[in-house]
């Protein structure tokens, strides 16, 4: 039976590839972003002609009241929610003004710039739509390896380590209903947007020198990784945060 599957960031990297994989399931797939080209273009890529098209819906997700009115959207097209993957997010201090990170202002920018786009994006997503999960469904949250080894600045690898208490307590709160909730945490996942184009040749090598593999993560491998959570086989895994990035988190 089709599924009603909502991704945050799903016009772009990962999140796309997650929603590839449920498009494929024949699922109705609703893409959310704050850009409404590439959600559109996403949505048209995705298209196959042998389930729906996914559904866009242009959000800022750190606003209460546009988490209230995605809510509302879902509610009145679908009815309920199967599956929720929040993916949206990315470090902010990749896109600060010049100057913007200097000082105790730029500190304080950082952080709470960081929050907003990673842990605020994910909360109010998942606390909107919280009432409207179906008995049964599954909540992904995307993490990263940056939570385990930080981040260089500190903010971007706190906003995502703040995801792993709230999964626990969501999963929980939700656990009698057989609604499951996990954390996905990528390692180096290469062709996403992360990095913005900033990515020298030799960062991309230490951080692939560092997997046990050889090589770097791809969407298509943590998009895997969610569509197994979100499947029946994973119904009594819960709480847990799984790592995908070769090994490199225990470091070399």
């Amino acid at each position: 039976m089709a599924r009603n599957v909502i991704i945050s960031g799903g016009g772009t990297g990962i999140g796309r590839a997650v929603a590839g994989r449920f498009v494929d399931d024949g699922d109705q797939v609703v893409l959310i972003g704050r850009r409404a080209e590439v959600l559109e273009r996403a949505a048209a890529e995705l298209s196959t002609g042998s389930g729906p098209a996914p559904h866009v819906h242009v959000a800022d997700l750190a606003d209460p009241a546009a988490a209230e009115a995605l809510a509302v959207d879902v509610v009145d097209r679908f009815g309920h929610v199967d599956v929720l993957v929040a993916a949206a997010g990315g470090n902010a201090i990749f896109d600060a003004p010049d100057g913007g990170t200097d000082g105790l202002a730029g500190t304080a920018w950082s952080w709470t710039e960081n929050f907003r786009l990673n842990t605020l994006t994910a909360v109010l997503l998942t606390e909107a739509l919280r009432p409207h999960l179906a008995d049964g469904a599954r909540v992904v949250l995307i993490s990263s390896i940056a939570a385990y080894r930080g981040s260089g600045s500190g903010s971007y690898a706190a906003s995502k380590a703040a995801l792993h208490p709230y999964a626990y307590d969501l999963a929980a709160g939700l656990g009698d209903r057989g609604i499951t909730v996990n954390v996905v945490a990528p390692g180096y996942i290469a062709d996403t947007e992360f990095f913005r184009g900033r990515l020298s040749d030799e960062r991309e090598r230490t951080l692939i020198a560092q997997t046990a593999t050889g090589r770097p993560g791809t969407p298509a491998d943590v998009a895997t990784t969610v569509h197994w959570l979100a499947s029946p086989a994973a119904g009594h895994v819960t709480a847990q945060i799984i790592q995908v990035n070769g090994g490199a988190e225990r470091g070399h």
